[in-house]
């Protein structure tokens, strides 16, 4: 793992960067450069072969003339050199005193194939470029069917290079050594706000409070967003162990009850001798602490449950099963499409279906018929509950499904988490409760829906007939 720092390793890799762009523009402009130059010179060479064998054709007598076949190359000599046609040295230039130009495969080329050609060749120690082009074999010089052998040195072009291989060395360091600088500082600006963010979360830590917020920059760029995210976090982490705490305190008060009354009848029976009134209190204590129990058992489990098993399930079915669950129920199950599929966990679907069964017998009107309704529309699949009864207003409605809540109505004795079980059950199916009234309604996505990756937003909606409000 890297010792380096972010701002280490963000102004590093900007200084190579710049070393690598401008090594390989360097590259790609002395390999133009250096094209340009010896084509320049090719073209030089070239003009200066044509101009002799022009000279050698009208007046061959002026091939052997001080002076004639004098050139320049930039600041070096050109060299000319005129051979007749068995090779001998007709004329040449002064630049090249007692020297004589190379008799190479383009000088052979232009004497025996009469074909024009470029050759690199050297001249003592200098490196020299060649053209030799063959001359017209009419006339009357002596140079006639021989050729003419142009060369100029590339000391001028070797030169360039190296100065601009030179230059190309030192922009790319001073421009590395630039870069690094400018990243270093806007690295360390850019990061400011990173570090201030890593040392608020480093507070929390120590302190554990959660309620605390991190620093939100002025600036409106990723790393306020990151803020902003770890703030919806913390604000989300507060919530769940303030819904933690407010569990544990609820569910401690309400096992407290049972066990209180279950050891008061424990006391009184060892006392005085089992009666059956007495037998009977403890018979009921401890039924409602086991179904107490047993729904905090359910709550924790889809608390922590991954997501359901993707095995297809019948509603219809589902319904049926819930309607048969509860002996005391006069619930049946209104006609209705004989298949309803959606994808999940049956048995935790079931007990969902069950709790809203029983929480109709409950609270609705004594010997009322129970309704359960299923149908969908091709996208959606619901399964609805209704009893007989006036149902829950619009505020009681909001905060039916919190846990451990009671309406200040409710007959009979519960826990308040049968509800709270539904709504997770159907959260954790990517679906959610509707309630409207006396109506109690389980949405989830049909079976023919579960690949559209649009998802409604898990939760509850209350139905008030005239606005929707989810809680």
């Amino acid at each position: 793992m890297s010792r380096l720092t972010l701002r280490a390793r963000v102004a590093a890799a900007a200084g190579v960067a710049i070393v690598v762009g401008v090594v390989v523009l360097g590259i790609a402009v002395l390999a133009r450069l250096d094209d340009q130059l010896r084509g320049d010179l090719d073209r030089t060479l070239r003009q200066r072969a044509v101009e002799v064998a022009r000279l050698s054709a009208s007046t061959p007598k002026l091939l052997t003339a001080p002076g004639a076949l004098e050139g320049r190359l930039g600041g070096s000599a050109l060299f000319v050199q005129v051979v007749d046609r068995r090779g001998r040295l007709v004329a040449r230039s002064g630049g090249l005193g007692g020297r004589v130009l190379p008799q190479d495969d383009a000088a052979r080329a232009a004497l025996h194939a009469r074909r024009t050609g470029y050759a690199d060749d050297k001249l003592g120690t200098d490196r020299i470029r060649v053209y030799a082009a063959p001359l017209g074999e009419l006339g009357q010089g002596a140079a006639a069917g021989g050729a003419v052998i142009v060369a100029g040195t590339t000391s001028d072009i070797e030169d360039t290079l190296a100065t601009t291989r030179r230059f190309v060395v030192v922009s790319a360091i001073v421009a590395a050594l630039l870069a690094v600088a400018l990243a270093t500082v806007l690295a360390g600006r850019a990061l400011r706000p990173l570090r201030q963010l890593s040392s608020g979360a480093r507070a929390i830590e120590r302190t554990g409070d959660a309620s605390r917020r991190l620093a939100v920059p002025a600036a409106r760029d990723e790393v306020g967003d990151l803020a902003e995210t770890l703030n919806a976090m913390l604000a989300s982490l507060e919530r769940a162990r303030e819904a933690e705490r407010r569990f544990v305190g609820d569910a401690s008060h309400e096992l407290r009850t049972p066990l209180t009354a279950l050891r008061g009848n424990a006391a009184y029976v060892a006392r005085h001798g089992g009666d059956p009134a007495a037998l009977a209190d403890l018979e009921a204590d401890a039924a409602r602490l086991s179904a107490l129990l047993d729904d905090l058992l359910a709550l924790a489990r889809e608390d922590a449950a991954a997501p359901p098993p993707r095995e297809p399930v019948d509603l219809v079915a589902v319904a049926r099963e819930a309607a048969a669950s509860d002996p005391g129920a006069n619930a049946t199950v209104a006609p209705g499409p004989d298949e309803v599929m959606v994808v999940g966990d049956r048995a935790a679907l079931e007990r969902a279906a069950g709790n809203l069964v029983r929480n109709a017998r409950k609270h609705g009107p004594p010997h009322g018929v129970i309704t359960l309704a299923v149908e969908h529309d091709g996208k959606r699949a619901r399964l609805s509950v209704t009893d007989e009864g006036k149902g829950l207003d619009p505020s009681e409605a909001a905060r039916a499904f919190e846990r451990f809540w009671r309406g200040p109505n409710a007959a009979g004795e519960g826990s308040g988490l049968g509800l709270a079980i539904v709504r997770s059950i159907a959260e954790r199916h990517d679906g959610r409760v509707e309630v409207d009234g006396a109506r109690f309604t389980i949405d989830l996505p049909a079976l023919k829906d579960l690949s559209n990756p649009a998802r409604r937003t898990p939760g509850v909606t209350v139905i008030d007939h005239q606005e929707s409000t989810r809680t």
